[in-house]
């Protein structure tokens, strides 16, 4: 798969990939900056933003303009903030490609911001936040990292506290967005049915007016840990839900692909350990799975579940035994090939549509000096070995890295700080 990068004077970033056999392209624009990026008063400040460079342009000003426009070209449209990196996209039809570049330019450049727009805007984002608070499969992920980091900007929500969002300005939203949203921090994206010359040729054009200058940074991430973490989120659920993990490395640690092997073993399909043992044999689950997370500057391996309530003990100690269980005797070489295959089979499926071809190299261009292929990174994980992954496993599977954060109708108790400490 070929991919062509064209940076112009202002430092923005052009990123083409063309694609056989699809009708379908995707214009995607990263930004590097996410709630990491914001100071504590501010917090939740990029995820309103997202919301707000769709309420209106100079070019369509009236409320739902923006959107009407996407609509009337069948597309799929969204925007997302994150951590580290907020993001735009519109996937269409091939023929449509110079409009969803004039709504998605439009959107970025020349947004309005109008008070009436943003105190609007503000109600639906604590609304938001609310069906969030609703959601404990997805909270207890927020739980999980508030447990790891704290009080300092990797440990707090990316939506940001609902007194924090009532009371953020439209300057502060102004200045954050003059700071951040600058052409040296910013990717365009162009994946599926297009000409890569004429792309490149027509996005210089339509974002040749993107500001310049240099964004702010991330302040550093504080790490330590001495013992097991526990954490209990108390709320009258129907299920328990928990998330349970070790501190790891970044994504630039050469053994991260070591990590997703394991991570892969351990819960990442329906023939992993985790979904064998507590799914299959104990009937303990609905959803249990394991993922790894890398960050910029931090990571962690996480598995989480949904389960009775009672069962809470229970099931903790099963995944403790079974983690403890991967340090000490690994994974047979027969277990790796397995997990190669799956990732394989895994990683074709993914490419099959120009967002997923728009995402995978859009994130490896915002974040990695050097942009590699799906077939590249594959060959590093063809490399990994049982030893390798071995290694992974003896270097943070022990209690000083472990945590665990649950939702549920649960008081704290010491007995998880004990079962966690025999790791």
């Amino acid at each position: 798969m070929k991919f062509h990068v064209k940076k112009l004077p202002s430092g923005l970033k052009i990123l083409t990939v063309p694609m056989t056999g699809t009708e379908a392209m995707t214009l995607l624009v990263l930004v590097g900056t996410g709630s990491k990026y914001e100071a504590k008063e501010i917090n939740g400040i990029s995820h309103f933003l997202e919301h707000l460079f769709f309420k209106g342009t100079t070019h369509r000003p009236e409320p739902g303009e923006v959107n009407r426009a996407l609509d009337r070209l069948g597309s799929e449209h969204n925007a997302f903030t994150s951590k580290e990196l907020t993001g735009y996209w519109v996937k269409a039809a091939r023929e449509h490609f110079d409009a969803a570049l004039d709504i998605v330019s439009d959107i970025l450049l020349d947004p309005l911001f109008k008070a009436d727009e943003i105190e609007r805007e503000r109600g639906v984002i604590i609304q938001e936040i609310s069906m969030y608070e609703d959601m404990p499969q997805r909270k207890v992920m927020e739980v999980f990292e508030e447990l790891l980091y704290g009080d300092q900007p990797a440990g707090w929500d990316i939506a940001g506290p609902k007194d924090t969002i009532r009371k953020v300005t439209r300057d502060q939203i102004l200045n954050y967005r003059n700071r951040q949203y600058v052409a040296t921090n910013t990717w365009v994206i162009a994946a599926g049915a297009i000409d890569q010359k004429k792309a490149e040729k027509k996005i210089a054009h339509a974002f040749a007016s993107f500001k310049n200058g240099k964004a702010s940074s991330k302040k550093s991430v504080r790490e330590a840990q001495a013992k097991p973490g526990v954490q209990f989120a108390f709320k009258e659920t129907d299920t328990t839900h928990l998330a349970l993990g070790v501190r790891a490395f970044d994504m630039y640690d050469k053994d991260r692909y070591a990590l997703q092997l394991l991570s892969n073993l351990l819960g990442g399909n329906m023939s992993s350990r985790l979904f064998m043992e507590i799914r299959e044999k104990l009937g303990l689950a609905y959803y249990v799975k394991a993922a790894a997370q890398h960050y910029t500057d931090t990571g962690y391996l996480l598995a989480t579940a949904g389960i009775p309530h009672g069962d809470l003990e229970r099931v903790v100690k099963k995944i403790v035994e079974i983690l403890k269980n991967i340090r000490e005797k690994g994974f047979s070489d027969e277990e790796v090939a397995f997990a190669k295959d799956n990732l394989r089979g895994s990683i074709a499926l993914s490419f099959e549509s120009s967002d997923d071809i728009a995402t995978f190299f859009g994130e490896q261009a915002l974040f990695y000096p050097k942009i590699e292929t799906p077939d590249q990174v594959m060959r590093h994980i063809e490399r990994v070995t049982a030893r390798d992954m071995m290694k992974v496993a003896k270097e943070f599977f022990h209690p000083k890295s472990l945590n665990l954060a649950v939702i549920g109708p649960h008081k704290p108790s010491p007995e998880f700080e004990r079962i966690l400490g025999a790791l």
